[in-house]
């Protein structure tokens, strides 16, 4: 108990908004320092257990595959996980040499992974949850803009891998609504019509609902709708 009380002292809470923390680390691509390294993309910073489980190995799978994607979207990824540079670097040989799953086989990690040891990054990011493991990260994913704010923060269980679509979807629809100072409706997919913010008075909400546009339509004075196609 005394131990749990010490690392829930030492980590703090970010939430969504807040500034991403500073971080210098040792990674399997070389030292990144974070956010300098990353100024003007998105990333996608995100934790694991351990190396050499399963269902992170499917995962870190994923992700290299669509890293490509990821970068077209201005977007990096880093890992983390609190084990040392030499399994980082051993697990990953093993998912490229030996690793044949679904369609996938001969798959090249090329995003760094963190060594964390220490847990000094993921105590900044609150990846530890002492009441399932002090000495293990959460499976956690960060999304933070260019300005180095966090955006969305997912956490999922050890047992229920990750939801590879849901986490671009949620890149893309950020982008989207930063872009175009939008909204987006419940299971919103790129294409969709999206949400015009609310009128701050009632004077342009009336005016909203009379108003006629081949562009926009209005389900109620609080709910309108920008054509997308």
């Amino acid at each position: 108990m005394e131990e749990t009380k010490i690392v829930e002292q030492e980590q703090g809470l970010l939430r969504i908004g807040d500034d991403a923390p500073h971080f210098e680390a040792v990674t399997t691509q070389g030292n990144i320092n974070f956010p300098e390294d990353y100024e003007g993309k998105w990333v996608i910073l995100f934790s694991h257990p351990a190396d050499f489980t399963p269902v992170c190995t499917t995962e870190f799978i994923t992700f290299a595959s669509m890293q490509e994607e990821f970068k077209k979207l201005n977007t990096e990824l880093i890992g983390l996980s609190i084990d040392s540079i030499y399994a980082h670097i051993a697990w990953l040989r093993t998912i490229k040499e030996k690793i044949k799953w679904k369609k996938y086989k001969n798959v090249e990690v090329t995003f760094p992974v963190i060594e964390d040891i220490k847990m000094e990054v993921a105590k900044k990011f609150g990846m530890i949850a002492p009441k399932a493991s002090t000495t293990q990260a959460v499976r956690a994913v960060f999304f933070i803009d260019p300005q180095a704010k966090i955006r969305t923060i997912l956490y999922y269980p050890a047992s229920l891998g990750r939801n590879f679509e849901e986490i671009k979807r949620i890149l893309v629809g950020l982008q989207k609504a930063d872009a175009d100072s939008v909204a987006l409706p419940a299971n919103w997919q790129p294409g969709d019509d999206v949400i015009i913010p609310p009128p701050g008075s009632c004077g342009l909400a009336k005016q909203r609902v009379a108003e006629k546009s081949d562009k926009t339509y209005c389900l109620d004075w609080f709910l309108c709708f920008k054509k997308e196609k």
